[in-house]
This record gives C-alpha cells, structure tokens and sequence, in this order.
C-alpha cells in the first residue's frame, strides 16, 4: 500500500486511474493542473505521482524540469506517444512512461514495480490468517510455514498484485506461466485450487463466472 498522486486533468480519467488504485489498497490523492499538483506534493509527500503531461498551469515535462516532486518516483501517463517524448520524459527523471490507453492490470504492475525499487511497496500482506511474505518468497496460515511450488507462489503473487481485480485464465497463463506456455487454461484452474486449500483462501480467491479469477483483500 502506497500513497499515490494522480495528476490527469481528465476528471473521468482521473477517477478511473484512482478506482483501480483504490481498489488495489493504495490511498490516492487527484490533481487537476500543474499548480494543484505541485502544491499537493509538498503538503502530502507521496510515494508515488502518476504524472500527465499536458496539463493547465504548468505541464507534466514542466514540473519535472522545476523538480516539483523532488525525488520521489515519477510515472508519466501521457498520450503523448513519439519516441522524443518518451526520450525527454525518462531524460527528466521519470521512472516509468506508460501511454494512453492503457490496462488497468498494466498499470497496477508498472506501479508495483516502481514502489517496489523505491522500497515503497508493502511487501507483506495479510489475508485473514493467512501472511504472505513475498520478499522472503513464504507463506504461513495461523503461523505455520506452508510449503508452495515456485508456480503456485508466481500465482500467488500476480493475484497480490492485481488483487480486487477479475483476471481472466488466459491473462494469468501470461502473467505466470508466459506467453511461449501452450498447455490450457484447466493448468490455471488446478494451481488455484491447491492455494485455495493450502491457504485456506476459499473465500479470498473468488472464481469470476466464464472468466477467471479475483482475489479479494
């Protein structure tokens, strides 16, 4: 869980980026213009600014160059999609550039990543009696080690990182097994049903009808 500010002057953009961090257990604060942004880092010192560029009052590029979020992590998301402003934006210090449009689950893995390096991240979650350590790469329900394959805590990990969020068999067979993998979805089905009763996460991991799967936190 971080704090992160979102910088869109698309109020419906805006909204949508801040659901989908709500919904991952980030708290977020919205900004609107480059002046209300710059204002906002300072009083609340977030982890993390998700950063448009074209902004009124001062665009994104702007606020880089006056160094308006100091060191903390920077993402642009911009549709401002040529290689030179890609090149200009990590040039100024951003740690990420993604373009619109965009994934909710792309983005929620690009923000893990950069809150991860930035030692931000909250790297231990609790779900029920069940404490997953993912630096440590283990698992305990009511304090006992459980013992998971490398696969099921991939799983695992991926369902952490896009938790309150419905991923489908086959976006998980990428995220976990890769896209070079050609077995079928039914792999997906048995891997959760064996975190399902080695975590006792029946009721945390819900199955999404002709769709996949959501871990609930």
């Amino acid at each position: 869980m971080a704090n992160i500010l979102v910088v869109e002057d698309e109020r419906s953009i805006n909204d949508l980026i801040v659901m989908n961090l709500q919904l991952a257990g980030h708290i977020c604060r919205q900004a609107f213009d480059g002046t209300e942004a710059a204002a906002l880092a300072k009083t609340w010192q977030p982890d993390l600014v998700l950063l448009d560029v074209m902004l009124p009052f001062g665009d994104g590029f702007l606020l880089m160059e006056q160094k308006a979020f100091g060191e903390k992590p920077v993402i642009f998301l911009t549709a401002k999609n040529a290689t030179a402003d890609k090149v200009k934006g990590l040039n100024l210090g951003a740690d990420d550039y993604i373009t619109k449009p965009f994934e909710a689950v792309e983005l929620l893995a690009r923000v893990e990543a950069v809150l991860r390096r930035a030692g931000a991240s909250r790297r231990t979650f609790e779900i029920g009696e069940t404490v997953v350590y993912l630096d440590q790469r283990m698992a305990t329900v009511g304090g006992a080690a459980v013992s998971l394959t490398n696969r099921e805590f991939e799983l695992l990990e991926v369902l952490i990182a896009h938790r309150n969020l419905a991923l489908s068999r086959e976006k998980l067979l990428d995220l976990v097994w890769g896209y070079d993998y050609y077995g079928d979805t039914r792999t997906v089905d048995v891997h959760v049903t064996k975190l399902r009763k080695k975590l006792k996460l029946e009721h945390a991991i819900k199955t999404v009808y002709k769709h996949g799967y959501r871990l609930e936190l």
